[in-house]
This record gives structure tokens, sequence and C-alpha cells, in this order.
């Protein structure tokens, strides 16, 4: 830059209110290097996650940056989502959900439905724990009539054991003579929502969200194969590596352990 008014760099300075130091800096380009291989790293690793999960993640690593240094860096690498506009409802005064104190005190339970590439409808099975938010079962296929759903219900006792407690809305497998019978001998309460009110089984109705948007929306399935592998793969990540914000941006698993190491008899395997 030519100096026009033959005028020093220092007294320059002093008239605009900068130092020279100031003047000289020049930015090094290579400092953030790190951080952008760590955020395209774990970015291709979950593509579903937004700012505050991965910065959460690179926490866990043991990665010290400063979160507004990693979010100039997150957005310079176009990473930001687009967020869609919500019509905000009236609050109503839902019911609280009650929020179990050990494992196994209440599962809630759901369906889901999408299509493959060739057009063919599939539906999942989903169950989770609402004490530590985690997946136990994922079922995928066809048809899941009420049959099935007590065989992907026992499959899970087997390992997890007897819950307490069921919540579920009022489909027709739900609500079948053999699922109340089974319930009944099992000494298992069926909880079922009102009609026409999804925000009672809230834990399920966000984990489906969850689901939705980071499996069946992102990937083309050719085959039932192909969205069991997807899914299996998605439930260790889910379970072992994803923090949940209601669990203090710990895993569903480090959570469990936590509360196992703290004494409480009420977390021993049936």
């Amino acid at each position: 830059m030519l100096n026009v008014h033959q005028t020093s760099i220092r007294l320059a300075c002093r008239v605009v209110g900068i130092s020279p130091s100031v003047y000289r800096y020049q930015p090094d380009k290579c400092r953030d290097d790190p951080v952008i291989a760590a955020l395209q790293e774990h970015a291709e690793k979950y593509p579903a996650y937004g700012f505050g999960k991965l910065f959460k993640v690179l926490r866990r690593k043991g990665k010290s940056w400063n979160h507004k240094r990693v979010y100039r860096v997150y957005c310079e690498l176009k990473l930001n989502f687009r967020r869609k506009g919500k019509k905000r409802l009236p609050n109503r005064n839902p019911a609280p959900l009650a929020v179990p104190e050990a494992m196994n005190q209440c599962w809630s339970m759901d369906f889901m439905c999408d299509s493959l590439h060739c057009g063919h409808r599939f539906r999942t099975f989903n169950v989770i724990d609402d004490f530590n938010r985690e997946i136990l079962a994922i079922e995928v296929d066809l048809s899941l009539p009420a049959q099935r759903v007590i065989r992907v219900l026992e499959r899970i006792i087997a390992w997890r054991g007897m819950p307490q407690k069921l919540r579920m809305d009022n489909g027709p497998e739900f609500i079948s003579l053999a699922l109340a019978d089974w319930a009944e001998h099992n000494r298992v309460q069926l909880e079922h929502i009102k009609p026409g009110k999804p925000t009672q089984n809230s834990y399920i109705e966000r984990f489906n969200r969850t689901y939705r948007t980071e499996i069946l929306d992102m990937y083309l399935f050719k085959s039932l194969r192909e969205v069991r592998e997807i899914t299996d793969n998605w439930m260790n990540e889910y379970n072992e590596e994803r923090p949940h914000d209601s669990l203090g941006d710990i895993t569903s698993w480090v959570y469990l352990a936590s509360k196992k190491q703290g004494g409480n008899s009420i977390f021993k395997w049936n």
C-alpha cells in the first residue's frame, strides 16, 4: 500500500486509533487446520448433527477449543443447517410427563413407516427405555402384527429384564387381545395415551423424529436388509456415542453406568 502523504506508519496508526501491531497483523491461515480436520471428520461421521452436538462430541474427545472459534470455522465450512420456520401454537398446558427413577420402570413404543426404492412400504417397531433414552429395539419388516410385537418384547426382556409399564398409542396392534393377554400374564401395565394426544408419549415421539431425520430421510433404501444394517449401526452410535441434552450431555449407556456405580440396587438386572 503506497503512503501518499509521506506519513509514518506509527503516526497514521495514532490518527486512526489503532496500534502498529494491529496494522501489521497477518492471520495464521494454518492455525485452524486442526479444527477444520476435526469438524470435517465428525460431520462426515454424524451428518445429521448440528453445531451443538458436534461441539459436545469434540469436547468429549478432549478438544478444548473455544466454542466461538469452533463455530466460526463451522460456518466457514458451510456446515450450518438451514432451519425451517415453525408455527408456534398457544400453550395449552399439557400434563407433565413423569421421568422414571430407574430403568425398566417405563418403556415407550411406537410404529413408523417408510418405503424402499422400489416403492414397497415397510414398517419399524421402535422401543426405548424412558429412563436413559436407550434404544432397546427397532424391528424392521413389511408387516408387524401383534404377535410379532410380543416376540420383540420377549427378546428384549431376555437380556434387559421385565418392564413395569409400557406406554403406547391406540394402534390396532397395541389394543389387540393378544397383547393384553400377554401383559396380564406377565403383570405388565399397558398405558395407552389419549387419542390425538401424541405429547403424552413425548419420549418416543422425539426419538421418532431423530430416527426419521438421521436414517429414514437420509438414505434411499434398496432392500429391507439394507435398512436393518444401517439401523443397527445407528442404534449402537445412538446408545454409545450420541450426547443427550436431557441426560446432561452424556450418552445413554454412560448415564446408565453412572447410576449403577452409584450403588442403587434398583439398577440390578432382573
